[in-house]
Protein backbone atom coordinates (compact mmCIF):
# COMPACT_ATOMS: atom_id res chain seq x y z
CA UNK A 1 0.00 0.00 0.00
CA UNK A 2 1.46 3.34 -1.04
CA UNK A 3 0.70 6.79 0.37
CA UNK A 4 -2.10 7.59 -2.10
CA UNK A 5 -3.82 4.26 -1.43
CA UNK A 6 -3.46 4.71 2.32
CA UNK A 7 -5.06 8.17 2.25
CA UNK A 8 -7.93 6.84 0.15
CA UNK A 9 -8.52 3.94 2.54
CA UNK A 10 -8.52 6.17 5.62
CA UNK A 11 -11.10 8.49 4.08
CA UNK A 12 -13.17 5.55 2.83
CA UNK A 13 -13.23 3.81 6.22
CA UNK A 14 -14.10 7.00 8.11
CA UNK A 15 -16.37 8.41 5.37
CA UNK A 16 -14.68 11.75 5.87
CA UNK A 17 -12.53 14.15 3.88
CA UNK A 18 -9.63 15.47 5.94
CA UNK A 19 -7.26 18.36 5.48
CA UNK A 20 -4.02 16.98 4.05
CA UNK A 21 -2.03 18.26 7.04
CA UNK A 22 -4.33 16.39 9.41
CA UNK A 23 -4.23 13.10 7.52
CA UNK A 24 -0.43 13.29 7.30
CA UNK A 25 -0.32 13.74 11.08
CA UNK A 26 -2.51 10.64 11.55
CA UNK A 27 -0.14 8.58 9.42
CA UNK A 28 3.05 9.89 11.02
CA UNK A 29 1.68 9.30 14.52
CA UNK A 30 0.78 5.73 13.55
CA UNK A 31 4.26 5.14 12.15
CA UNK A 32 5.87 6.48 15.31
CA UNK A 33 3.75 4.17 17.45
CA UNK A 34 4.73 1.14 15.39
CA UNK A 35 8.43 1.99 15.23
CA UNK A 36 8.55 2.33 19.01
CA UNK A 37 6.70 -0.94 19.61
CA UNK A 38 8.55 -3.47 17.42
CA UNK A 39 12.21 -3.94 16.51
CA UNK A 40 12.48 -5.12 12.92
CA UNK A 41 15.30 -4.77 10.36
CA UNK A 42 13.66 -1.92 8.42
CA UNK A 43 14.24 0.47 11.34
CA UNK A 44 17.87 -0.52 11.85
CA UNK A 45 20.89 0.86 10.02
CA UNK A 46 24.64 0.99 10.47
CA UNK A 47 27.30 3.64 10.01
CA UNK A 48 31.06 3.65 10.29
CA UNK A 49 33.26 6.32 11.79
CA UNK A 50 36.61 6.90 13.43
CA UNK A 51 37.72 7.58 16.96
CA UNK A 52 40.22 10.36 17.67
CA UNK A 53 43.44 9.79 19.61
CA UNK A 54 43.12 11.00 23.23
CA UNK A 55 39.44 11.93 22.72
CA UNK A 56 37.07 9.72 24.71
CA UNK A 57 33.94 11.08 23.01
CA UNK A 58 32.25 9.81 19.86
CA UNK A 59 29.44 11.70 18.12
CA UNK A 60 26.10 9.95 17.52
CA UNK A 61 24.56 10.03 14.02
CA UNK A 62 21.93 12.74 13.60
CA UNK A 63 19.13 10.18 13.15
CA UNK A 64 20.19 7.93 16.05
CA UNK A 65 17.42 6.76 18.39
CA UNK A 66 18.87 3.75 20.24
CA UNK A 67 21.97 1.59 19.98
CA UNK A 68 21.95 -2.02 18.85
CA UNK A 69 25.73 -2.54 18.94
CA UNK A 70 28.98 -0.56 18.80
CA UNK A 71 32.22 -2.16 17.64
CA UNK A 72 35.81 -0.95 17.43
CA UNK A 73 37.96 -2.40 14.65
CA UNK A 74 41.56 -2.95 15.72
CA UNK A 75 44.69 -2.73 13.58
CA UNK A 76 44.29 -6.34 12.44
CA UNK A 77 40.76 -5.75 11.23
CA UNK A 78 39.17 -7.61 14.13
CA UNK A 79 35.84 -6.41 15.48
CA UNK A 80 35.64 -5.85 19.23
CA UNK A 81 32.09 -5.24 20.40
CA UNK A 82 31.99 -2.76 23.26
CA UNK A 83 29.97 -3.37 26.42
CA UNK A 84 27.25 -0.87 27.26
CA UNK A 85 27.83 0.74 30.67
CA UNK A 86 26.78 3.82 32.62
CA UNK A 87 28.80 7.02 32.42
CA UNK A 88 29.69 6.72 36.11
CA UNK A 89 31.21 3.27 35.50
CA UNK A 90 33.48 4.63 32.79
CA UNK A 91 34.41 7.69 34.85
CA UNK A 92 35.27 5.51 37.85
CA UNK A 93 37.17 2.90 35.83
CA UNK A 94 39.11 5.40 33.71
CA UNK A 95 39.21 8.64 35.74
CA UNK A 96 42.00 10.22 33.72
CA UNK A 97 42.03 11.12 30.04
CA UNK A 98 45.50 9.55 29.95
CA UNK A 99 43.97 6.11 30.65
CA UNK A 100 44.27 5.08 27.02
CA UNK A 101 44.01 1.87 25.02
CA UNK A 102 41.61 -0.02 22.76
CA UNK A 103 38.12 0.91 24.06
CA UNK A 104 36.21 -1.83 25.85
CA UNK A 105 33.12 0.03 27.06
CA UNK A 106 30.80 2.78 25.93
CA UNK A 107 27.99 4.80 27.48
CA UNK A 108 25.53 7.39 26.26
CA UNK A 109 27.00 10.66 27.55
CA UNK A 110 24.22 12.93 26.23
CA UNK A 111 21.73 12.89 23.38
CA UNK A 112 24.48 13.53 20.83
CA UNK A 113 27.55 11.79 22.23
CA UNK A 114 28.96 8.46 23.41
CA UNK A 115 31.79 8.25 25.94
CA UNK A 116 34.38 5.48 25.53
CA UNK A 117 36.54 3.72 28.07
CA UNK A 118 39.46 3.63 28.01
CA UNK A 119 40.26 6.72 25.94
CA UNK A 120 41.28 5.61 22.40
CA UNK A 121 45.04 5.45 21.89
CA UNK A 122 44.67 5.42 18.11
CA UNK A 123 42.30 6.49 15.34
CA UNK A 124 40.23 3.30 15.34
CA UNK A 125 37.45 2.58 12.88
CA UNK A 126 34.11 2.02 14.57
CA UNK A 127 30.86 0.48 13.36
CA UNK A 128 27.56 1.45 14.96
CA UNK A 129 24.32 -0.48 14.45
CA UNK A 130 21.37 1.55 15.67
CA UNK A 131 17.66 2.19 15.43
CA UNK A 132 16.20 5.20 13.65
CA UNK A 133 12.93 6.49 12.22
CA UNK A 134 12.76 5.60 8.51
CA UNK A 135 11.43 8.22 6.13
CA UNK A 136 7.67 8.51 6.47
CA UNK A 137 5.41 7.14 3.77
CA UNK A 138 4.02 10.69 3.68
CA UNK A 139 7.18 11.94 1.99
CA UNK A 140 8.62 8.71 0.57
CA UNK A 141 5.42 7.48 -1.10
CA UNK A 142 6.26 3.85 -0.30
CA UNK A 143 7.93 2.22 2.70
CA UNK A 144 8.75 -1.24 4.03
CA UNK A 145 5.83 -0.99 6.44
CA UNK A 146 3.37 -0.02 3.72
CA UNK A 147 4.61 -2.74 1.39
CA UNK A 148 4.80 -5.57 3.94
CA UNK A 149 2.46 -4.75 6.85
CA UNK A 150 -0.06 -2.25 5.54
CA UNK A 151 -2.71 -3.52 7.98
CA UNK A 152 -0.87 -2.24 11.04
CA UNK A 153 -0.23 1.11 9.33
CA UNK A 154 -3.84 1.44 8.18
CA UNK A 155 -5.46 0.62 11.51
CA UNK A 156 -2.92 2.72 13.39
CA UNK A 157 -3.82 5.71 11.22
CA UNK A 158 -7.54 4.96 11.58
CA UNK A 159 -7.18 5.04 15.35
CA UNK A 160 -5.65 8.50 15.10
CA UNK A 161 -8.23 9.70 12.58
CA UNK A 162 -11.26 8.38 14.45
CA UNK A 163 -9.99 9.78 17.74
CA UNK A 164 -9.63 13.15 15.99
CA UNK A 165 -13.23 12.82 14.80
CA UNK A 166 -14.41 11.95 18.34
CA UNK A 167 -16.06 8.92 16.80
CA UNK A 168 -18.28 6.26 18.32
CA UNK A 169 -16.58 4.25 21.10
CA UNK A 170 -17.63 0.87 19.65
CA UNK A 171 -16.10 1.67 16.26
CA UNK A 172 -12.94 2.96 17.91
CA UNK A 173 -12.75 -0.24 19.94
CA UNK A 174 -13.04 -2.31 16.75
CA UNK A 175 -10.20 -0.35 15.14
CA UNK A 176 -8.13 -0.91 18.28
CA UNK A 177 -8.83 -4.65 18.16
CA UNK A 178 -7.81 -4.89 14.53
CA UNK A 179 -4.70 -2.81 15.16
CA UNK A 180 -3.72 -5.02 18.09
CA UNK A 181 -4.15 -8.17 15.97
CA UNK A 182 -2.03 -6.72 13.18
CA UNK A 183 0.60 -5.58 15.69
CA UNK A 184 0.75 -9.08 17.16
CA UNK A 185 1.63 -10.50 13.74
CA UNK A 186 4.29 -7.82 13.24
CA UNK A 187 5.79 -8.51 16.67
CA UNK A 188 5.94 -12.23 15.87
CA UNK A 189 8.11 -11.29 12.89
CA UNK A 190 10.23 -8.50 14.33
CA UNK A 191 10.60 -9.64 17.94
CA UNK A 192 10.16 -13.36 17.30
CA UNK A 193 11.24 -14.90 14.00
CA UNK A 194 13.98 -12.34 13.40
CA UNK A 195 15.44 -13.14 16.84
CA UNK A 196 15.69 -16.93 16.57
CA UNK A 197 19.46 -17.01 16.20
CA UNK A 198 20.30 -13.76 17.98
CA UNK A 199 23.72 -13.96 19.66
CA UNK A 200 23.43 -11.13 22.14
CA UNK A 201 21.51 -11.61 25.38
CA UNK A 202 19.03 -9.02 26.56
CA UNK A 203 17.33 -8.36 23.23
CA UNK A 204 13.57 -8.03 23.08
CA UNK A 205 12.24 -11.41 21.97
CA UNK A 206 8.90 -13.19 22.03
CA UNK A 207 8.54 -16.97 21.55
CA UNK A 208 7.25 -18.18 18.18
CA UNK A 209 6.51 -21.61 16.81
Amino acid sequence: MNYTQLVAEIESYTENQFEIADINTFIEQAEQRVYNSVQFPAIRRNKTGTTTVSNKYLTCPNDWLATFSLAVIDGSGNYKYLLDKDVNFIRASYPSATDTGLPEYYALFDQNTFILGPTPDDNYSVELHYYYYPESIVSAGTTWLGDNFDSVLLYGALLEAYTFMKGEPDVLAEYQKRYDNAMLLLKQLGDGKNRRDAYRNGQVRIPVV
